[in-house]
C-alpha cells in the first residue's frame, strides 16, 4: 500500500464530469487554433464556478502533431495538428452551464464555430470519470 507523504495530493476526480475534446487541425488553421484558445482561457478564467455543484476543477489545453501511426511515436506526422482540451467538473451542472455560458458570453464564440467548421472534432461533453489516480 502507497503510505501518503506530506505534500501529495489526497483527491482524485472519481465521480467528477469531464468534457474532452479532439480537434485535428489543418496546418492553416494552427494560428486560429492558437489565437481561440487564447481567448478560451481568457473567458474561462473569467466566468467560470470554482466552487459548488458548477466548479470546474481542472482545465487543459495541449497540441501536438498528429501521426500517420499514433501507435508509434516514432512516425512521421501527418501534417495535421492536434488540439486536446479536457475541462474536469465537480457535476454535469457544470458543464451544462459551460455551453449556457459559451452561447451567451463568449466573444469569440462565433469565430469558434468558423474554425470548427474546418476541423475534424471529437467532443465527449459529459462523461463520468471511472478511473483516476490524482489530479
Amino acid at each position: 500500500m502507497h503510505e501518503l507523504k506530506f505534500g501529495e495530493p489526497t483527491m482524485t476526480y472519481l465521480g467528477k464530469t469531464q468534457l474532452i475534446a479532439i480537434f485535428i487541425v489543418p496546418p492553416d488553421q494552427v494560428a486560429e487554433g492558437d489565437r481561440i484558445f487564447k481567448s478560451h482561457r481568457a473567458w474561462m478564467e473569467a466566468t467560470h464556478y470554482r466552487d459548488g455543484e458548477k466548479a470546474l476543477l481542472s482545465y487543459n489545453v495541449s497540441k501536438g502533431p498528429e501521426l500517420s501511426n499514433p501507435m508509434d511515436p516514432n512516425s512521421a506526422p501527418t501534417g495535421n495538428m492536434c488540439f486536446l482540451l479536457s475541462e474536469i467538473y465537480e457535476s454535469k451542472a457544470g458543464v451544462l452551464d459551460h455551453f449556457k455560458q459559451t452561447s451567451e458570453n463568449w466573444e469569440d464564440v462565433q469565430a469558434f464555430g468558423k474554425w470548427l467548421e474546418k476541423c475534424k472534432v471529437t467532443l465527449v461533453p459529459a462523461a463520468s470519470i471511472f478511473n483516476s489516480l490524482w489530479p
